[in-house]
């Protein structure tokens, strides 16, 4: 399906996400996405060669190759949801293979899943698509129900088994959030001297961060310090949850605010919270891949290009989109797939 056709079901929305061209932040203060991203940002930082190598690797695959943007397919949700209610709507990505068959033929720059998934079709696979390695996740077989991420391998297994990057979440704002941060920041070490590139889900998490029914884990201004605390431990790519408002440490009450953050800083126009996030993983230099969330069933496709032109737009460089993809019939996922990324190949729809 033409994503054209898409843009015309957003309707007055569609028109105000692509006519925005007042942000707070300028764009000339930004660093863009562009096919010389990695020289432009990297070969300046600390990252060795082998690390160079291996974001190269993910930034030259897949339909987005040598754009300097991201479409990477996550399927962990096996052990963050149960792999009974991710995969029920889906049966074939009970098997491991599928998902990387996905991630091909939707023409994903790389596939991050499971060490499981990955050991077991490694060699059959690892020299076809770049693998990113979930090392850390939430497993829900404790009763009562708890959020915490844990370890479930080792950096040196991901590197044995062809990984090109990893991949980890922190709870930032729950109770366990300190001890993530270090086993975080310890596992991002490791990786880069073995050469792989980082990436962090920076996630909020606390049942306090919901006040009159607005959940606030989700506002740009906590979320930015989310990421900023992620490029702090050096992750290269962080992912991130598509800002829904603002306002959470005043609403809250808590940590510490400056007025122009919402003023100078940010609007209430999507793109503005969005680029806030930009801002904070070092105005560009880090890049900013949005989550594509949960699947609704026939709004899916919409929501999806919605979010690919907030993130184009706000200077993003892409999006992670996994369960609007994998839990509908192979044919529907490949198409969801190619429509977000060609918005970012469409030159017409500029950085706001």
């Amino acid at each position: 399906m033409n994503y054209k056709n898409i843009l015309l079901e957003l309707g007055a929305e569609g028109e105000n996400l692509l006519g925005f061209n007042t942000p707070k932040i300028l764009k000339e203060q930004l660093h863009l996405p562009s096919p010389k991203f990695i020289d432009e940002i990297f070969l300046q930082s600390n990252r060795n060669p082998q690390v160079l190598r291996n974001l190269a690797a993910l930034y030259k695959h897949g339909h987005l190759a040598n754009t300097g943007y991201l479409s990477i397919l996550p399927i962990d949700q096996g052990i963050e949801h149960t792999a009974g209610a991710s995969f029920s709507p889906n049966p074939l990505y009970f098997d491991p293979e599928n998902i990387i068959k996905l991630a091909i033929e939707g023409g994903c720059n790389a596939v991050a899943t499971t060490f499981g998934n990955l050991a077991i079709m490694a060699r059959k696979y690892a020299h076809k698509i770049p693998f990113i390695v979930k090392i850390n996740h939430n497993e829900l077989l404790t009763y009562p129900t708890k959020y915490d991420q844990i370890m479930f391998g080792s950096i040196k297994d991901a590197w044995n088994l062809g990984a090109t990057a990893i991949g980890a979440t922190i709870y930032f704002g729950s109770e366990n959030s300190n001890r993530q941060i270090v086993e975080v920041a310890e596992a991002f070490e490791r990786a880069h001297e073995l050469g792989m590139p980082c990436i962090l889900w920076c996630y909020t998490r606390n049942n306090s961060f919901t006040k009159d029914n607005v959940n606030y884990e989700v506002s740009a201004d906590i979320t930015g310090q989310a990421n900023h605390l992620g490029v702090t431990i050096q992750a290269d790519i962080i992912k991130q949850k598509l800002p829904e408002n603002n306002g959470g440490f005043t609403t809250i009450n808590f940590a510490k605010s400056n007025p122009k953050m919402y003023t100078d800083l940010s609007s209430m126009h999507p793109i503005d919270l969005c680029r806030y996030q930009v801002a904070n993983c070092y105005m560009g230099r880090i890049g900013l891949i949005n989550s594509g969330g949960e699947s609704k069933g026939e709004r899916d496709l919409p929501e999806a290009i919605r979010t690919a032109i907030i993130n184009k737009r706000a200077g993003g460089t892409g999006l992670i989109l996994g369960r609007k993809a994998f839990q509908r019939p192979l044919k529907d996922g490949i198409e969801i797939l190619r429509a977000i990324q060609d918005i970012y190949l469409d030159e017409t729809i500029s950085i706001a």
